[in-house]
């Protein structure tokens, strides 16, 4: 696939990793928002967007859940990428020259026991790339970033210590966003079908919604709940089960679903990635 595929961040962040290690032969468009990335698609200045949406440590990307339901867009796919992270500077520098780190305060967390053990100062910047960047064109003294090994190549910085991220299974999802909905082959293969839905107001209306899928044998592998619209009694929920729409025992789930819902909107039915066979998941 060509054309341009958007990404929130900067030049060699995690997302724009996501993205070559996808799609190779498309052009990375950077933003500095995932409202940005989002508008990018619909308006047609990007063919895609690769969209953070979760973490294995960290949990869910906010904004996500609360952008996807009205984007205008569809989720095509998935991608896993395990975050290793680099204390990166510039050419020449010891490990023993560095005082300071920057990077976003999620990285510099995650390398903690790193720091701590080098006597290395965290000094939080905007995002990890941004960090590299700003290492690489400025005059700090004695200031490393710590970033993913694309940052390094990109901007010309060496790594003085590879993946000193605490915990090993550190792992971030991202969903390829589309105008068009491209739906997996429902005899394809392993699907995930993403939706959101907000519950009817009556006693026991969640049990009751989730009841189909588990009479069905349908597997529920995430199910979270948020606020809509800053209200405490409208609440929202995102799942993601494993199977195709028109896989019978889903539709039955769904049609319970739906008996139980003010509504439900699907976001995307797309390949499993191979990385959840990997995990036992």
């Amino acid at each position: 696939m060509t054309g341009k595929i958007a990404f929130q961040g900067e030049i060699g962040a995690f997302s724009h990793q996501a993205c070559r290690e996808v799609y190779p032969a498309m052009e990375p468009m950077p933003c500095a928002t995932f409202e940005d990335a989002i508008a990018a698609v619909r308006g047609g200045a990007a063919r895609l967007a690769m969209l953070p949406v979760e973490n294995s440590l960290y949990g869910r990307v906010a904004d996500i859940h609360h952008l996807l339901p009205d984007s205008g867009l569809y989720i095509i796919g998935e991608h896993f990428v395990p975050i290793r992270l680099q204390l990166l500077a510039k050419a020449g520098t010891r490990l023993e020259d560095i005082r300071e780190a920057q990077s976003h305060t999620v990285a510099l967390g995650q390398c903690r026991e790193f720091l701590k053990k080098h006597g290395i100062k965290p000094v939080t910047g905007g995002d990890t790339a941004g960090s590299a960047k700003q290492v690489a064109e400025g005059d700090f003294a004695g200031r490393g970033a710590i970033a993913s090994r694309l940052a390094g190549e990109v901007y010309g910085l060496e790594a003085l210590a590879e993946d000193i991220e605490d915990a090993a299974h550190n792992t971030t999802r991202f969903y390829v966003m589309s105008r068009q909905k491209l739906e997996a082959d429902p005899l394809g293969g392993d699907a995930i079908t993403s939706f959101v839905f907000e519950v009817r107001n009556v006693p026991a209306a969640l049990y009751k919604a989730m009841g189909g899928f588990a009479t069905n044998g349908v597997n529920m592998i995430k199910l979270e709940s948020y606020m809509v619209g800053g209200s405490f009694t409208a609440t929202q929920f995102y799942a993601d089960i494993e199977g195709h729409p028109e896989h019978t025992p889903v539709r039955l789930a769904m049609e319970e679903l739906d008996f139980f819902t003010k509504r439900v909107k699907i976001l995307g039915v797309y390949p499993a990635s191979p990385f959840r066979r990997t995990q036992g998941g």
